[in-house]
């Protein structure tokens, strides 16, 4: 089991990112493992597996777009195994930090990662797990408040005029 940082930085990554950032992604939102908002407390939405190639597992921070929606959200992506609940296949959870009335399953996510927070951890307790998770979401907050960051809202990939390349 991990041991849970007393200490953690507030802010990751250099103020403009850099290689191999940024990442871009879509795939489509699939049915999770249905603990994100009840076990959590956490909503996130599962993503399909082309989300997950060729990409390390840990916890990423970057920017979001739910379907034609023209909004884009800031988000912080689990991107692995998840040890705590030992799962048997690699999943991408991304936890879009905005509260939305209803489930979108079936609509295509655009993501732009930005940064990687940390590695994935297995945890002894739920609650140990939710406190790291409130903590990334805080980290993912204060890093992407950087001029830089902010930039990449307007990227082409979420007008749908832009592929990822």
């Amino acid at each position: 089991m991990a041991q849970l940082d007393t200490v953690r930085p507030l802010i990751v990554g250099p103020d403009v990112p850099n290689s191999p950032y940024p990442i871009k992604m879509k795939g489509e939102v699939i049915q999770g493992f249905g603990r994100g908002s009840k076990e959590l407390g956490i909503p996130t939405e599962a993503a399909t597996e082309a989300l997950c190639k060729d990409v390390e597992t840990g916890i990423y921070l970057g920017w979001v777009q739910v379907g034609n929606d023209h909004t884009v959200y800031p988000m912080v992506m689990s991107l692995g195994w998840n040890p705590y609940y030992k799962n048997e296949k690699r999943s991408a959870e991304v936890h879009i930090m905005h509260t939305f009335s209803e489930d979108f399953y079936g609509v295509e996510l655009r993501v732009i990662v930005l940064g990687y927070i940390r590695p994935e951890r297995d945890y002894s307790t739920l609650d140990a797990l939710i406190k790291d998770i409130n903590m990334d979401i805080q980290v993912a907050h204060n890093s992407l408040a950087r001029p830089a960051y902010i930039a990449c809202k307007k990227d082409p990939f979420f007008l749908h005029d832009g592929e990822i390349n």
